[in-house]
């Protein structure tokens, strides 16, 4: 019964900030490499962060490196995205992913939407 769920998602305006949570439950959450991920209607789902079991390695695309900071508790069981510097082409659905051996979970996700 592994779930993730995402919180913090909402309207922003451009150069805004938010932050995302995503609480985890059911697996081994410890052991699990952590990613956020962002689909925009017609697009592909692409990767926005990751961040590994200690939280030693963080990853970025250069969309969103410099604006986006992954984190994680492991002993809270939760992985949070903070993002600065909103822009527009930001607005997407956004998943929290979490990678452990052969599975694979996935949030319901949480819409931002960055407009004027």
């Amino acid at each position: 019964q592994a779930q993730l769920v995402e919180s913090g998602g909402g309207l922003v305006q451009p150069g805004g900030s938010l932050r995302l949570s995503c609480v985890a439950s059911g697996f081994m959450f410890e052991l699990s490499v952590l990613s956020w991920y962002r689909q925009a209607p017609g697009k592909e789902r692409e990767l926005v962060a990751t961040i590994t079991q200690l939280g030693s390695t963080t990853n970025y695309p250069d969309s969103v490196k410099g604006r986006f900071t992954i984190s994680r508790d492991n002993a809270k069981k939760t992985v949070d995205l903070q993002m600065d510097s909103l822009k527009p082409e930001d607005t997407a659905v956004y998943y929290c992913n979490a990678a452990w051996g052969d599975r694979d979970y996935w949030g319901q996700g949480t819409q931002v939407t960055v407009s004027s």
